[in-house]
């Protein structure tokens, strides 16, 4: 056989070594086989509070795809709030955090061309050098030589490499780098789902707020008034010093509950503020009101053998561990030996002369393999080491898909109690607004004193309130199912129970 061609024949076999991929070719992990979220069958929908009720709507569950429940629309407009959909809008396209992880994710992809380019093809240098020269023959001990004028050399060189790729160390590698790229692309999109959420969370607990701070302001007023109509009965001797002292010891703790309910708002519209990337001075923030929210009576779920496939911190899971069985292979690939050939081809010329022409030219071929023969146990203990991170990475997806049917198991079981607790204090403040209403018309009828009246409004506002935290709780965990499904939208489907 020829050098020539023992030189393709070289060529063509670490060709093919080169599509030899050390360590195990990476399998998706099987999707979970359990029917249904929660312990217990849920019903295929809540209770249903009362049709005079705001938010007290039954919500009903349907078991199908997001993409066909999505009707082109995001799952926070089905709260059907203008100022809402604007306002997560403006997060998803200003909030620094996600600026933050789109930067990730370009680092990430170009890491991955860097490293691609470097690996699949081969890599060529041209050099080009000039060098002022002048030699003397007197310092070499050639006295007789005549000494020659300075003179100037001119360089260039082109050279050539490339490592084969026999057990799949660079492909291994490329395709950890690719799986970084997935891992960052999941992780964005589960930055863009949390901050939505958190939105949509932060303008109820506002709503909330508003709400409850306005009944308290009433309450107050009622109170002042009825504290100013006291005194004056005082003064003329129809009530005692008592009673205007428990007037003013209601009124004064009614007061001091108002200031902390004033601050959480503050920070909730603060909060707000950080979530579109913007200093509280300066974001126009709109007023958000339980009133202006419709509650969602349509709420779709995914197959649970699906939520795998939706949820974005599952598929980053399951890319990490994909990562992880790449450098694997890596690791091993990295026992054997590799092959680099290389090969260069230059010219020469002093001043004067035509470089590749009356110059004299130079030309390299060599190639080159390396085995690693003795390095106390280094490349074996690397290998053990990716394969026990392999396996942490295995025990990590399984935590976060258990993770993952935990928060779907929880906003189920919270959107059902809250129904039933709603229900229950409507009734409670239903009940307790009729009996300040009756014990009013009894006092101004001379049938109870002041005080009794004063603790059926006391009663009357706490009902309230309780109903407001209940009515903004349906709310909240509206928000938290979608969030923990990965995405949400309606559809008018059959409803069914939840498996």
């Amino acid at each position: 056989m020829s050098r020539k061609n023992r030189w393709g024949f070289l060529i063509f076999a670490a060709a093919l070594l080169g599509g030899c991929a050390s360590g195990p070719d990476f399998k998706p992990p099987t999707a979970p086989t359990v029917m249904r979220y929660t312990e217990t069958p849920m019903p295929g929908q809540t209770a249903a509070v009362s049709t005079d009720t705001h938010g007290g709507a039954a919500q009903q569950f349907v078991i199908g795809e997001m993409e066909d429940l999505l009707r082109g629309e995001p799952w926070w407009a089905l709260f059907q709030n203008a100022a809402l959909n604007q306002l997560i809008e403006q997060a998803l396209a200003s909030n620094p955090t996600l600026a933050e992880a789109e930067a990730r994710l370009r680092q990430a992809q170009e890491e991955y061309l860097a490293r691609a380019g470097a690996t699949r093809y081969p890599s060529v240098d041209f050099n080009a050098s000039a060098a002022r020269q002048q030699v003397d023959f007197v310092t070499m001990g050639m006295t007789t030589m005549p000494r020659p004028s300075p003179f100037t050399l001119y360089n260039v060189s082109v050279g050539v490499s490339y490592t084969f790729d026999w057990f799949g160390a660079n492909a291994r590698a490329l395709e950890g780098l690719q799986a970084a790229t997935e891992i960052k692309s999941y992780q964005l999109e589960a930055a863009r789902l949390t901050l939505a959420a958190s939105v949509a969370a932060t303008a109820v607990r506002e709503a909330s707020l508003r709400e409850q701070i306005d009944v308290l302001n009433a309450m107050i007023a009622a109170q002042q008034k009825q504290l100013t109509i006291l005194e004056a009965r005082r003064a003329l001797g129809g009530v005692s010093d008592v009673d205007v002292q428990n007037v003013k010891s209601v009124l004064a703790d009614h007061q001091a509950r108002l200031p902390p309910l004033q601050r959480l708002l503050y920070s909730t519209r603060h909060q707000l503020a950080l979530c579109l990337g913007q200093t509280p001075s300066e974001a126009a923030l709109p007023l958000f009101h339980l009133a202006d929210l419709q509650l969602p009576e349509t709420l779709p779920l995914t197959i649970p053998s699906e939520l795998a496939r939706q949820r974005p911190d599952i598929r980053a899971a399951e890319a990490m561990l994909h990562q992880a069985s790449a450098n694997v292979g890596v690791a091993t690939a990295n026992l054997y030996p590799r092959l680099t050939l290389s090969g260069g081809f230059g010219s020469a010329a002093l001043s004067g002369e035509k470089l590749f022409a009356e110059g004299f030219n130079l030309w390299n071929l060599g190639a080159g393999i390396a085995q690693p023969l003795f390095r106390g146990g280094e490349l074996q203990a690397y290998k053990r080491a990716a394969e026990a991170a392999f396996d942490a990475a295995a025990a990590g997806y399984r935590q976060v898909v258990l993770q993952g049917f935990q928060n779907v198991a929880d906003a189920l079981r919270a959107l059902e109690t809250d129904a039933l607790t709603l229900k229950a204090r409507s009734v409670a403040a239903d009940e307790a607004l009729a009996t300040y209403r009756l014990m009013e018309a009894r006092y101004r009828l001379g049938g109870v004193d002041q005080w009794t009246v004063l603790e059926a409004e006391r009663r009357s506002l706490e009902a309230r309130l309780a109903q407001i935290q209940s009515t903004a709780d349906r709310y909240a965990n509206t928000v938290a199912l979608f969030q923990a499904m990965g995405t949400g939208v309606a559809k008018e489907l059959n409803p069914i129970a939840p498996q």
